[in-house]
């Protein structure tokens, strides 16, 4: 049986939209733009780190990174991700999630400039340390994932909560946007600077020493977003559900959101410690109770963020290859070092310009209106069918004449991730589990998540290398070439739309009555 809602909590639920939800979404969201930058930036810098470290004097095209070095680069970021999720996702709801933010944060700070400063006097020293200090930044922003969801979910009123929460998790998309203006200019400016002559001209000379310098410029510039949001992370209350709920101390939450809220609130210390010991309230998460009541959600929303980021990330991370397959981007051999991170650069901003910012930001308008629900139901049946409508006709898309319409369809697919499960798997599990589980929950998704952008980085890069071995990169063995491994992404994808099914709607909805927390045992 339902029990009457805190006060406090009431008075967050039908609370008004004011200031300190805009605060929160940008100190948060900032947490976010930093996350989007980290992780991508390095998709910009792959060419250019094999041009620097692995060129070959007499091969007839530029140097690449040789694939267990390319899989470790981009892909030892998502192992920390991944650790740091499970990791502070836990701690979120063993400390409490202010204390924990923080940690997050200064952790990528230092990380995104000691990325940059990777030492060494050989590749391999080099490579080493840039992939060390990668899964050490990629472990804090996994802690930024749990934290910053429900730190949002539990600060919104029911009625604007998705949208808020949608908000700052649309921030990736700026900081998508952002890796790639940075790109721009630092290519145009080294360009500009010190010209070289193309590869095919002058293979040496093509890769100024000067260029060394431009990709640590990239990576460190995401230090400063998550540097300059340090002071409003510490400023922000603890959220009145982890202290009311978590740690009974009604007083406190009674007082933080008073000053929050400019609003007199009654503590309520007797109804916090009645329910406390309302049996069928304190199950952890290794129970048959659990498992009974949240067991297909959880199934459903890690599920659902594995398969989409195998589709998303893969996508992401491998533009550029997909851009050079069908003509986009010129051969790397006409082209010297700094023109190419231009043009990948280039062609990146534009699809994050044209369907990865508006994708996220259709779903900030319309998620409180047609539900988290249609929403991914609907992003997962686009992604298949425009996934299936490039592979399919592949041959088609690789003419000159028709790269216009593949950019096309491959920004739809972009939009419809972003207007659909990249942005509701975030969503979701922030909303629909207890608070004292809700962080460790939405870690356990994410991770899941996580889990599947490896699958999707390390399975792309090998998966879509040519059947022809004369075709393939240096060092890679044949794949099964760009066409087919588009169509198993459009599966994946058609999988992720039946996995949805296990995933409840919570539109309209306070936490506690969709996490049934205040029912006991009912």
């Amino acid at each position: 049986m339902a029990k009457e809602q805190l006060e406090v909590l009431n008075a967050l639920d039908v609370a008004k939209t004011q200031m300190y939800h805009f605060t929160a979404i940008v100190v948060a969201g900032m947490g976010f733009f930093t996350d989007a930058y980290d992780l991508f930036c390095i998709s910009l810098v792959t060419k250019l780190l094999g041009r620097i470290y692995y060129h070959r004097d007499g091969a007839t095209k530029p140097g690449t990174l040789p694939p267990n070095v390319s899989a470790a680069v981009n892909g030892v970021a998502f192992c920390g991700t991944l650790a740091g999720q499970l990791f502070f996702g836990w701690l979120g709801d063993k400390l409490g999630r202010k204390k924990v933010y923080g940690m997050t944060l200064m952790l990528m700070v230092l990380c995104s400039i000691a990325s940059g400063l990777s030492f060494g006097h050989t590749p391999k020293g080099v490579m080493t340390t840039l992939c060390f200090f990668r899964f050490w930044l990629g472990f804090g922003i996994g802690g930024d994932y749990p934290l910053s969801a429900t730190i949002m979910s539990e600060y919104a009123n029911k009625k604007t909560r998705g949208a808020f929460i949608a908000a700052v998790f649309a921030m990736q998309g700026f900081g998508i946007l952002c890796g790639g203006m940075v790109a721009i200019i630092i290519s145009a400016l080294f360009k500009a600077g010190y010209p070289a002559p193309a590869y095919q001209v002058n293979a040496s000379a093509s890769t100024v020493p000067e260029a060394d310098l431009a990709w640590r410029l990239i990576v460190m510039f995401g230090a400063l977003p998550a540097g300059l949001t340090y002071y409003w992370r510490m400023k922000m209350p603890e959220t009145a559900r982890y202290t009311a709920l978590v740690a009974k101390n009604a007083k406190q939450a009674a007082s933080d959101m008073s000053r929050v809220l400019q609003v007199e609130i009654e503590a309520e210390q007797e109804k916090v410690e009645k329910l406390a010991q309302e049996k069928g309230n304190d199950f952890g998460l290794f129970t048959i109770q659990f498992l009974r009541r949240h067991g297909l959600h959880l199934l459903g929303t890690t599920s659902t963020w594995f398969l989409l980021d195998i589709a998303f990330y893969s996508q992401n991370l491998f533009q550029k290859d997909i851009f050079s397959a069908i003509g986009w981007i010129p051969p790397p051999e006409t082209m010297n070092a700094m023109e190419e991170v231009y043009k990948i650069a280039r062609a990146q901003t534009l699809i994050a310009l044209c369907s990865t910012v508006p994708g996220y930001w259709f779903t900030v308008v319309f998620i409180d209106k047609i539900g988290r629900f249609a929403i991914q139901l609907m992003g997962f049946f686009f992604m298949t069918t425009f996934m299936f409508a490039l592979a399919i006709p592949y041959d088609h898309w690789t003419h000159k004449d028709n790269r216009i319409g593949f950019v096309i369809m491959y920004s739809l697919t972009f939009f419809f991730a972003n207007f659909g499960p990249n942005a509701t798997t975030f969503v979701v599990p922030a909303e629909i589990f207890p608070a004292r589980l809700r962080s460790t929950c939405h870690g356990i998704s994410a991770a899941a998540g996580k889990a599947g952008a490896m699958v999707g980085a390390f399975g792309f890069l090998y998966a879509a290398q040519s059947n022809d071995p004369k075709k393939t990169d240096a060092g890679y063995p044949p794949g099964i070439g760009v066409r087919k491994s588009l169509i198993v992404l459009g599966f994946i994808n058609f999988f992720g739309m039946l996995f949805t099914l296990l995933v409840p709607e919570s539109k309209g909805k306070s936490l506690e009555e969709m996490s049934k927390e205040n029912e006991g045992e009912a």
